[in-house]
């Protein structure tokens, strides 16, 4: 008798969840029609107003740099690019940007070069990254759907003594029709992303738990908290699973610092490299 009534519970709280992601994605509709017909201003109040800051008066300029936005409600999930971000080398990503007009050399511009390893920091991997076929063929971040990279998501957390495999994600009892998980891990307790140096001993899926997830699961967005989402010990044999059905978009690098379990939309947004099978990205979580 009781079993019953714990499994008609369970079957109640996964029910609940799916019709919260429906609703999710209907409000995220709104809410993006309502940001389109909005007036606020695109820069923090007061920007601008003054017009003796760019008139040479010794005041100072101080940009302001912010984690959270819309008062508390939309959350920036991407690590900013420095030389120290993380790539798959023992060392950071080092000078990225460079000047090649400077209007302090008496250029009436100023105009950047930017050389970007496209799986450094927060990014996107396309199926070519793995399978050269389709690399070939041209599957890659330009054909990535936007449909999957926006909508509503749920972030958990993973057990922080393991790596993601089958008896994990059993254990996540993540419900039928979520289509997007943010996995935080250990990964983001030791700040892995903050450290230039590749760190092999990162938190990952293990080939059986991506295999979990394809067969048991209705997720096409998979997101996690450091450079790959595949574990070291398992890392070219999880992308393939996760990759061969050309269904899941695998966002890597994302900042979890501080964010509360539960649902979210997200937004993500790859760069349109032709012939690219990897993509800087900039994800957002909204509350």
């Amino acid at each position: 008798m009781h079993t019953k009534v714990n499994t008609v519970m369970v079957d109640r709280k996964r029910r609940a969840v799916v019709i919260l992601l429906v609703c999710t994605e209907l409000l995220a509709i709104a809410r993006l029609s309502v940001a389109l017909l909005s007036t606020n201003d695109a820069y923090p109040t007061g920007f601008g107003d003054d017009s003796s800051v760019c008139s040479g008066t010794g005041v100072k300029l101080v940009p302001l740099r912010r984690e959270v936005y819309g008062s508390g409600n939309i959350f920036d999930i991407t690590h900013r690019f420095t030389p120290d971000t993380p790539v798959g080398v023992p060392e950071g990503i080092g000078q990225f940007l460079s000047l090649s007009m400077s209007m302090k050399n008496g250029s009436e511009c100023n105009f950047s070069i930017l050389k970007l390893p496209v799986h450094s920091g927060t990014h996107v991997d396309a199926p070519g990254h793995v399978f050269n076929d389709y690399f070939e063929a041209g599957f890659d971040v330009d054909t990535l759907d936007l449909e999957i990279l926006n909508g509503p998501a749920l972030v958990v957390d993973v057990p922080r003594d393991k790596n993601i495999t089958a008896e994990v994600m059993k254990s996540l009892n993540i419900p039928k029709g979520v289509r997007r998980v943010l996995f935080r891990t250990l990964n983001t307790d030791r700040q892995l992303m903050r450290k230039k140096e590749f760190d092999t001993s990162y938190v990952g899926f293990m080939k059986d738990g991506a295999q979990w997830l394809v067969a048991n699961t209705d997720i096409k967005l998979v997101g996690i908290d450091y450079l790959s989402v595949a574990a070291y010990a398992d890392l070219i044999p999880s992308h393939l699973v996760f990759l061969e059905g050309r269904e899941i978009i695998l966002v890597e690098g994302l900042k979890l610092d501080d964010i509360q379990l539960g649902l979210y939309t997200v937004h993500c947004l790859p760069l349109r490299l032709l012939g690219a099978e990897g993509s800087p990205i900039r994800c957002i979580l909204i509350k």
